[in-house]
């Protein structure tokens, strides 16, 4: 299904990341942890169209995307900053992603954490966040997305490492087995994984060797 949203509002969540208020299609039904292909409506970036998760929740009256930019990669996510309120986007969707499957660890790194912002919000909204535990890797501190929000969600245990600094505010490890070995005490539960293929490709890895079922790691289609 293709809508053409407008955007509302526009603010920055990190010096690389935005938060883009959109209108809402009254028929657009989607859930926690869904994404939808989103296109520029302006010359030359129609057909440029890009995944991106829903952060808002089903039954908010806006649509929420909160999105990383790669300037390097000279693409969409480069030129969403550069729109205005009033500017208009088309999107398609909702389809696959992450979807709530019950308590569990989340594991991101970077913009990986997208599919999670809405679970956990609607876990946190409901009280629901007992057994939740948040492990989220970047690169350095000030890449950290939401991390006010994270750390407010009562219920919700965060655990918050970078890889290219080193800090006294937060680890300053990679996730890799005896990071995973260090901070999980059940390799029985749920564990749901997000973030570049590498990240992904490696901390599978890491669980399945202490223990993680296959069928409870839970992560995007294709990966």
């Amino acid at each position: 299904m293709t809508n053409t949203i407008v955007l509302k509002e526009i603010s920055p969540v990190t010096h690389d990341t935005h938060r883009y208020i959109f209108s809402k299609p009254q028929d657009l039904p989607f859930e926690a942890g869904q994404a939808a292909e989103l296109a520029i409506n302006s010359d030359g970036w129609r057909e440029e169209g890009r995944p991106f998760t829903f952060t808002s929740l089903p039954e908010d009256i806006n649509l929420e995307f909160v999105i990383k930019s790669y300037p390097d990669h000279d693409g969409v996510t480069e030129q969403l900053p550069q729109l205005r309120p009033g500017s208009t986007v088309t999107l398609d969707g909702p389809f696959g992603a992450i979807n709530d499957q019950g308590p569990g660890v989340f594991l991101a790194a970077g913009a990986g954490v997208t599919p999670f912002i809405s679970i956990l919000r609607a876990r946190a909204r409901s009280g629901n966040l007992s057994g939740c535990k948040l492990i989220y890797s970047n690169k350095t501190e000030a890449d950290i997305i939401l991390r006010a929000e994270f750390e407010a969600m009562q219920g919700l245990e965060t655990v918050f490492t970078v890889t290219k600094e080193d800090s006294d505010q937060v680890k300053s490890e990679k996730i890799d087995k005896a990071f995973l070995k260090e901070h999980i005490d059940d390799f029985g539960q749920k564990f749901y994984l997000c973030g570049p293929g590498g990240f992904v490709d490696d901390v599978r890895d890491a669980l399945q060797a202490l223990g993680a079922q296959k069928s409870d790691i839970i992560t995007e289609e294709g990966w």
